[in-house]
């Protein structure tokens, strides 16, 4: 048998038959948990039968805890500024206490940790390798996971990879890549995300979701593939596989799809992370078999490490029932995560899923949904039972302990969730070796090769809408003589959202970046003759990024789909713009489904983007690169198609996919323009 690859910084090793085996727990023997030559499954039984109350506790929490790096002015530190101890309340997405590292490592005994930072890698190298180094000394020397929500698309107006804030490399947004349609495009953007988080001791990924986008105002809509069940389904077997392989070992990335049953199936837009978005509605017959649960069947045929449940409470009075496969109904108005009959019944024992399941952030307290008369500990104990492994957001420690001492949970079901995430510890080798190479994560990293190859995804993810008169491609010829302005529309930030933009590396404000925008359209198009003042020009291309919504807060309304002021885009100046020049060319960023109709009869030529490089969009406006994107969703017509009534009914069904909502109404859903076309799934013009 050949040795397996050990490596540590203070525990010993043993020796049996000429194989060498590290001792956690310093006992100088080799215990089933410390020999790699057992399966996973074997070895966290083993592991399980010699944890303490506290040591299980922690297994079954999670949080996030900022780098040093990010420390404030004062607070402290250790092992050189590397680790953040900062002791304080902390009142924002929602109020909780943030402990300092070695407290949640050491005391709460806690073993997965979030990275949230846009840091370098070796930064996040060095915080990873420093965390697993303090692990070591613990009582059984168990190692810790870093996990993070993906790293690998661009979110921000950015001209190209040069001036993207992402460490890593930048792909369009995940709408982006669904416009592709390029499934070996898409597979090398799985290839270079997992070699990147695994260099950089991520060795679990956050991701992805996998949810069918059905409510155009969910405001999560862009971290999505889209509205179409079978293209999200094909995406997650591509995606899977590359990231943890055929079978999870120490050469993979262990990833957490979510959020199931399938986010999309919001109440007008409001999301669960507050109270008034709390009910996954289903007023279609048997929309969640059709739409929502095919990407999860998808994803689960390739045995995901984890799934992540959403918030929502499934909802009996607003649903109609039954729906397929529950011919009874929903037995309980309850989260996902307390939610036995979805996650034992249907997951684990009728979709066959035999990963574990990962709460999302905040369920035990902020987000409680269906369980706010529960003590924690009772909370805690229904979570368990229902199937739910390990609870994200949360150092309350004490509250698993309660629910364990106070017999409210058996301990077979305690040690048998403990064990299925555990599992994943010991697939990943990291009771082996636990740490990484900072020059190797440097060398790996949002390299010139693979910027290549994203590149090309944000040309291909460029949807031509509109082409008026073939306006487009901008040829030498057509551009001779001829003045061009360009401009960026979207948020101002004020002061103190540029403060908390700087903390993720985001340092120029909108005006900033349309200054350096001229600057870098005359260094890349020399062929562009660009003036200042849109008074002096022939053509426009205006970049449009409205921002509608907000993650953790309700708007005081339904959202706002039409772009305009109140949608971060300055509409009048679009239109003086519009009838200062011969030809306007606008481009509209799409992380929402955003309604067309102030903009599209403004513009000679449309295209719509997914967090794309502006450099790309301009490569298609040249005719550098055809125009290969298709929409990933159906843009509705207007307000009316997505009204509520006094009942807080939708013209249009919350959990049915734009393509297919005409079929539920008495008008047509999706936009059409001035040329008679209809802006659903897949609609995108060619330009070659």
């Amino acid at each position: 048998m050949e040795q397996r690859k050990l490596v540590s910084r203070h525990l010993e090793e043993v020796e049996v038959d000429g194989l060498r085996f590290k001792d956690h727990n310093k006992d100088g023997r080799v215990n089933p948990y410390e020999d790699w030559r057992l399966s996973p499954e074997e070895r966290a039984k083993d592991l399980v039968g010699r944890m303490n109350l506290r040591e299980k506790a922690g297994m079954m929490v999670l949080i996030d805890k900022p780098m040093g790096i990010s420390a404030e002015e004062g607070e402290p530190t250790s092992h050189n500024g590397v680790i953040n101890e900062a002791d304080k309340e902390i009142q924002y997405p929602h109020p909780k206490h943030e402990h300092p590292t070695s407290t949640l490592l050491e005391d709460f005994q806690i073993r997965h940790i979030i990275l949230r930072e846009n840091a370098k890698p070796e930064e996040i190298v060095t915080w990873v390798n420093t965390m697993q180094e303090m692990v070591e000394e613990s009582r059984l020397g168990i190692p810790l996971v870093v996990l993070s929500n993906s790293k690998n698309e661009n979110n921000e107006a950015t001209f190209n990879a040069e001036s993207a804030i992402g460490r890593f490399t930048q792909f369009p947004g995940t709408l982006g890549l669904a416009a592709t349609r390029n499934i070996p495009l898409i597979k090398a953007f799985a290839e270079i995300g997992k070699q990147e988080f695994w260099h950089n001791n991520i060795r679990k990924g956050y991701m992805y979701m996998v949810d069918t986008a059905t409510d155009p105002r969910w405001v999560r809509t862009s971290g999505t593939f889209g509205e179409n069940p079978e293209q999200i389904s094909e995406i997650a077997e591509t995606i899977i596989p590359v990231y943890q392989g055929e079978d999870l070992d120490d050469q993979g990335v262990a990833l957490t799809i979510k959020h199931f049953p399938g986010g999309g199936a919001r109440e007008n837009g409001f999301d669960p992370h507050y109270e008034e978005g709390k009910f996954n509605v289903y007023p279609t017959p048997n929309s969640l078999e059709t739409y929502h649960l095919p990407p999860f069947k998808a994803a689960i045929k390739h045995q995901p490490s984890s799934i992540m449940p959403y918030y929502a409470i499934p909802s009996q009075e607003k649903s109609n029932l039954p729906q397929e496969p529950f011919q009874a109904g929903f037995e309980e108005d309850v989260a996902f995560a307390y939610n036995r009959q979805f996650l034992q019944e249907l997951l684990r024992d009728d979709l066959g899923f035999k990963g574990y399941i990962n709460s999302d952030t905040g369920v035990l307290d902020a987000c409680a949904w269906g369980v706010e008369d529960l003590t924690k500990p009772e909370r805690v104990a229904k979570m368990l039972k229902a199937g739910t492994n390990i609870v994200s957001g949360t150092t309350e420690v004490e509250a698993f302990e309660e629910a364990m001492t106070q017999g409210l949970v058996d301990e077979e079901t305690v040690n048998a969730r403990l064990e299925g995430t555990l599992k994943e510890l010991f697939a990943l080798g990291l009771f082996e070796n636990p740490y990484q190479d900072t020059d190797q994560a440097e060398a790996i990293t949002n390299t010139a090769d693979s910027r290549k190859v994203a590149y090309q995804a944000h040309q291909e993810s460029v949807v031509l809408l509109k082409n008026d008169q073939e306006l487009l491609p901008l040829t030498e010829d057509k551009l001779a003589g001829k003045k061009v302005y360009a401009e960026i529309f979207t948020k101002v930030y004020n002061e103190e959202e540029m403060a908390s933009r700087r903390k993720q590396g985001i340092f120029g404000n909108t005006d900033e970046l349309n200054q350096e925008l001229l600057e870098q359209i005359r260094k890349t198009f020399p062929q562009i003759d660009l003036v200042t003042d849109y008074h002096e020009a022939d053509i426009a291309l205006l970049f449009l990024e409205p921002i509608s919504g907000s993650y953790f807060e309700a708007t005081s309304g339904y959202l706002d789909l039409q772009i305009h002021q109140a949608t971060n885009v300055d509409l009048d100046r679009v239109k003086a713009i519009q009838a200062a020049v011969d030809h306007t060319i606008i481009n509209v960023n799409l992380d929402l489904p955003f309604i067309l109709e102030n903009v599209e009869p403004l513009a000679d030529a449309l295209t719509a983007s997914f967090n794309s490089f502006i450099q790309a969009i301009i490569d298609v406006y040249t005719g550098a690169c055809p125009a290969k994107g298709k929409l990933p969703l159906t843009l509705p017509a207007n307000d009316d198609v997505i009204a509520v009534n006094d009942e807080g009914i939708c013209a249009s069904p919350n959990d049915v996919p734009g393509y297919d909502k005409d079929k539920y109404m008495d008008r047509a859903y999706a936009y059409q323009d001035s040329a008679g076309n209809s802006y659903t799934y897949g609609f995108g013009l060619s330009l070659n």
